[in-house]
């Protein structure tokens, strides 16, 4: 009985550290979600975990608030630890203690999904896109350099506030681009568990590309340039393609 008992509770450890990101990514848009919420919902449409498919495949947005100042798109991330990351790198760390993990640039990845949401809304060229990243963990933002919104929960509801500067859509619109968006939204488990699939094979095949110094942009050998703080591999391509990677012996 006490074997078994074991088992199960081991067992139990292991099924919660497989779904742990989940977990961790279903607290953290609850917290965005609570912000959103405050907003007046005559001028603002709220939608959250959004599957569209586009031209290059399938993109997964957690939060797209459409409003009468334009659409916001928002990507959040829950880390602990010192988050240390550009706008033009291609790797944010996370740093806790001694520990450093690199992580895909959030900006880039939210960038991905603005394109994928005008694809979509080809007929209404004229919107302002927000990108924002928000953090919801207790992660401390040291050395961020970026000229797009990247901060903590609680400034959500303010961050988007401060942008009511111009109105860009009328209500009628926002109502039209919030119905196009849901009706756009893929709700088949199958295909939300291939886009899962999809994107951990890109990011497995991305890694494997870098360790063999080839450019996971354009598919082409790295070469070594000097900068003004040392060696780094870049893409040929350059200026088309802006790829970097950390100089390595």
């Amino acid at each position: 009985m006490v074997i078994f008992s074991i088992v199960i509770v081991l067992v139990l450890v292991f099924i919660f550290r497989l779904n742990l990101p989940k977990i961790k990514g279903s607290i953290g848009e609850s917290k965005v979600a609570r912000q959103l919420n405050k907003l007046n919902y005559e001028e603002y449409e709220v939608l959250h975990d959004i599957l569209i498919m586009t031209n290059n495949g399938t993109s997964q947005i957690d939060h797209v608030v459409v409003s009468i100042y334009g659409v916001f798109v928002i990507e959040t991330k829950n880390y602990s630890g010192w988050i240390h990351g550009n706008e033009n790198s291609e790797y944010w760390t996370q740093s806790i203690y001694k520990y450093k993990t690199k992580f895909r640039n959030p900006i880039k990845q939210n960038w991905s999904h603005v394109y994928a949401l005008k694809d979509i809304l080809l007929d209404f060229r004229q919107i302002i896109y927000h990108p924002i990243i928000v953090f919801t963990g207790s992660a401390e933002l040291k050395n961020i350099n970026s000229t797009i919104p990247i901060i903590y929960v609680w400034e959500l509801f303010q961050t988007i506030m401060d942008k009511r500067d111009i109105h860009n859509l009328s209500i009628e619109q926002v109502r039209i681009i919030a119905d196009k968006l849901g009706e756009a939204n893929i709700l088949d488990k199958k295909i939300k568990n291939k886009h899962i699939h999809q994107v951990k094979y890109r990011a497995y095949e991305r890694k494997q590309k870098e360790k063999s110094l080839i450019c996971p942009k354009c598919g082409v050998d790295l070469v070594v340039r000097n900068g003004q703080y040392g060696k780094f591999y870049g893409c040929p391509n350059y200026p088309k393609c802006k790829y970097t990677l950390r100089y390595r012996k």
